[in-house]
This record gives structure tokens, C-alpha cells and sequence, in this order.
């Protein structure tokens, strides 16, 4: 409100009001200053009115919202329903132009304006998660983390030249970390891991002699991952960085859910300071409660060539939904409120396993030592005999229990040309049948506690199936 707008509404109603609505007016317009300025999350929430509002102040600044615009070329912003107007704020041209996903887009300076304060929010957040020394910028994608792979291995490839042809990858039984590479072009090897005890280890012996074999010059990247299934534990992504700065070969890090836990990112900041990563990718949804359908890529200040590179690959503009739920998001969430989630996910781990191996002590199982990872837990199955132990899990979530994991050794599959035995595992020969739980961020202690409730019920049943089923044969 500019004080000629202030005097003619002065002569409406009285001054001092106006003064006072001045006052606030200005009071969100130093929010945009301090963001604009810090480039950093709020330290306190902001109210949702006050997000609203700025998210309408930066939807005028949109071609498509500007009074009187007239708009004749194919692509002006127009929208058909209501609703969905309603439910992007006005901001219906999305980011980017053809040349680079991050360019300014001449028609959407509003909503340019906010994929910019979002990337800054996420490297804050990113920092204050444990990843210190992340770069200067900060790519928020559009796509989930499976194509964000794809994108950053195009990329290294590109970077690589026509020799390029491998991607060693330390074996993380999921479907997309297979299609990411073979989406890209590339062929994958598969180095499985090492069981140690319980938990399943990186092979990085077996990484550089797989580089050696095949030659450095035609291997485009190893990639390595955080945040997994238990038993399997965080990579030794340090080794691998260092490894692969002295062979000179690119270094991907899967990060999927693995910025929620400050340990990984810990050993992620690490990495990239003492060795080579070229970029680290995590999920929007997993780690920052927004829905699926977005992706950060970030490395650390030594080397940031590829982060400019996955935003000129990128294919034309982009969708905005998946920069502006986050960017919503983490000033809803404030300094504050995203540290104490941190710090409420990390304590209602230790809380997760202490009452799961209550449960596994009364049923005749155990939990498996997984010290290496510090989200997902795995109690064991042995009660599964003479009935499919996947049963198990179909009656959890028949009792509205969703996102445990039965798996059971011995599956064969086969996923873009290779062959996976004991797929689920990660292993070859892993040698129990277990399920596994995550304490991932935004759980809470009654979710354990119905879960914990649930799973004495679940394994009393299983039981009575499994002995019937014995008895019948």
C-alpha cells in the first residue's frame, strides 16, 4: 500500500484504520524481504493467511493474472476449470523454458520467483539436516526420484562422451534404480553387497575391480545409496567417493529418504568433502511431507559442474506443482518446525525398535542388527512355515497396516535384462525370511503403538494359519 493508495482510502474511511492495515500489509511484504535477503527458511512458521497471500501477490506478477492481458499464442496460462485454477493459485505457467528447467520464464515472474525462494528453502533445509557444505544451488525437479536419476545419469553421460556406456551399481533391490539406468541408455552392473552378521554391506573391492575390468574411461558413474530396506545398511559412500575421485569416475548418491536422517546426511556431506560426488538425489514426499511427484538435486561446493547440466537437460518447461507444494510447505514447517521433526523422527526410531523387539520376544522372533541403518528395522519370519510368508503382510494391511515389506529368500526376477536371485533381499542367499518397518518422518507414537497392537494380533493369527496348514499336509 503506497501512500497515494493510503491517502485516497483515507478519504473513505478513517486514517488511523487505514494505517493500521498499512502496517500489515507492510508486514507481509517484509516477509518477502527476508526471504528474498536470507534465502533461508523462516526461523518460526508462517500462518497459512500470510502464505496465502503471498502466493497471490506472486500469482499477479503472472502474465496470464495481469488485468486487461490479452493472450493469443497456444500456451497463455488458461484454465477450464475453476478448481484447478484455485489449486495452483493462479500460477498456471509453469517454470522454466526450453533451454533450462531454473531459466526465469518471461511470462511467470511470480511463479519463477517462487521455484527460486523454494531452492533456496531446500538448501537451507538440506543444511540444517546435516549437509553443511552444500553448493550454491539447489535444483527442485518435477519429476520423482527414479526419473531424477535417469535426468543426472544423462547428464554424466553426455559429460563422458561416447565411451560411456557402464553404471556400476551397488545392488538396492528396487525396480527404478534398475530402470533409472536403463532408461538412460547405459547397461548396469550389479555389485552385491556383503553380509556381515545381519546387515548387508558395500563390496567396494568389488566396485573398483569392476571399474578396472571394464575400463574408467567407459564407466559413467557408480552409484551408491543411503536410505534403504533394512537389512541393508547405508552405503560406504566416503570409500566410494574417494575411490572414484582417484579412478576419475562420476559418483551418484541415492538419497531418496535419507535427508530425514541426520546421520546420512552427515555421511553424505562427508563424501563430497573428502572425495568425488557428482550429484545427490533426494525425494520430495519421502522427506519433506508434500505428495509425490518431485525431486532435489544438489552436490557439495567442490564440485557443482552437473547440477547446471541436469537443469539444461532437462526437456522444455515444467510443471510448477512440485516446487510450489514444497515451497509451501517448508514455511509452514519454519526453521523450527523442520528441525523438531528431525529431531522427533530420530527419537521415535529408538522408540519404533524398543517396541518391536517387545513383540518379537513374545512371538519367538528377533530383530535384526542393522547399526547401519538408522530409519528402516527388519524383525524376522521363522514362524513362516507351510504358508506363504507374504500372507503375513496381506493380513497387516487387511488390518489397515500399510508399508511393511514381507520378503522371503529364494525369488528369482528379472528386471531390465538381469537377472535378481533372492530379489527383495538384496542378496543372493540372504538367510532369513523377515518384514521390515520404517520410522520415517511424520510417524508418530500412536501410529507405533496401534502398529505394536496390531502385530501381536497379526502374528497369534499367522500362527493358527501356519500350524492348520502344517497339520493339513
Amino acid at each position: 500500500m503506497d501512500d497515494d493508495l493510503c491517502d485516497a482510502l483515507s478519504r473513505v474511511v478513517s486514517a488511523r484504520y487505514v494505517s493500521r492495515a498499512k502496517q500489515n500489509a507492510n508486514a507481509v511484504d517484509g516477509v518477502f524481504k527476508r526471504l528474498s535477503s536470507s534465502r533461508a527458511m523462516p526461523k518460526e512458521p508462517l500462518g497459512d493467511d500470510v502464505i496465502e497471500l503471498m502466493l497471490h501477490r506472486l500469482s499477479s506478477m503472472d502474465s496470464n493474472n495481469f488485468i486487461g492481458n490479452v493472450g493469443v499464442g497456444e500456451r497463455e496460462g488458461r484454465t477450464f476449470s475453476s478448481l484447478v485454477r484455485r489449486r495452483c493459485f493462479g500460477m498456471t505457467h509453469g517454470i522454466g523454458r526450453s533451454g533450462d528447467v531454473a531459466a526465469e520464464q518471461p511470462k511467470a515472474c511470480g511463479s519463477s520467483l517462487a521455484n527460486a525462494l523454494c531452492g533456496f528453502l531446500a538448501r537451507d533445509a538440506l543444511k540444517l539436516a546435516g549437509m553443511r557444505d552444500v553448493g550454491k544451488r539447489v535444483l527442485v525437479l518435477p519429476t520423482a526420484t527414479g526419473m531424477t536419476l535417469t535426468l543426472v545419469l544423462t547428464s554424466l553421460k553426455k559429460q563422458r562422451g561416447v565411451e560411456g556406456r557402464y553404471v556400476i551399481w551397488s545392488r538396492l533391490d528396487q525396480k527404478t534404480c534398475v530402470k533409472a539406468v536403463t532408461c538412460a541408455g547405459l547397461e548396469i552392473v550389479v555389485i552385491e553387497p556383503v553380509l556381515r552378521g545381519d546387515q548387508l554391506e558395500t563390496d567396494v573391492e568389488a566396485i573398483e575391480r569392476a571399474i578396472e575390468n571394464l575400463g574408467s574411461e567407459r564407466v559413467v558413474a557408480v552409484v551408491t545409496s543411503t536410505s534403504c530396506f533394512a537389512p541393508r545398511a547405508c552405503d560406504e559412500i566416503e570409500k566410494t567417493a574417494k575411490m572414484c575421485e582417484r579412478l576419475d569416475v562420476g559418483h551418484v548418491i541415492n538419497n531418496a529418504y535419507g535427508v530425514q536422517s541426520r546421520a546420512l546426511c552427515e555421511r553424505v556431506n562427508k563424501a563430497w568433502t573428502v572425495g568425488r560426488v557428482d550429484a545427490v538425489v533426494q525425494s520430495t514426499d519421502k522427506n519433506f511431507l508434500v505428495p509425490v511427484g518431485g525431486a532435489l538435486v544438489c552436490c557439495g561446493k567442490r564440485n557443482e559442474t552437473l547440477i547446471d547440466e541436469v537443469a539444461t537437460n532437462y526437456p522444455g518447461r515444467a510443471s510448477a506443482y512440485a516446487s510450489l507444494d514444497l515451497f509451501i510447505t517448508l514455511l509452514s514447517m519454519g526453521e523450527k518446525g523442520w528441525v523438531r521433526l528431525l529431531t522427533e523422527r530420530e527419537t521415535l526410531y529408538e522408540y519404533m525398535r524398543e517396541e518391536l523387539s517387545k513383540v518379537a520376544e513374545e512371538v519367538g522372533e528377533r530383530m535384526l542388527e542393522t547399526p547401519g541403518n538408522p530409519i528402516s528395522m527388519a524383525m524376522t519370519l521363522s514362524c513362516a512355515q507351510n504358508v506363504s510368508p507374504t500372507m503375513f503382510g496381506s493380513m497387516l494391511f487387511s488390518r489397515l497396516v500399510s508399508g511393511t515389506r514381507v520378503v522371503t529368500p529364494g525369488e528369482t526376477k528379472t528386471i531390465g535384462g538381469v537377472e535378481f536371485r533372492g530379489f527383495g533381499a538384496s542378496h543372493s542367499a540372504y538367510p532369513h525370511t523377515y518384514f521390515t518397518a520404517a520410522a520415517a518422518i511424520g510417524t508418530t507414537h500412536d501410529d507405533v503403538d496401534r502398529f505394536a497392537a496390531i502385530l501381536r494380533k497379526t502374528f497369534l493369527e499367522f500362527k493358527v494359519k501356519a500350524a492348520a496348514s502344517a497339520a493339513a499336509s
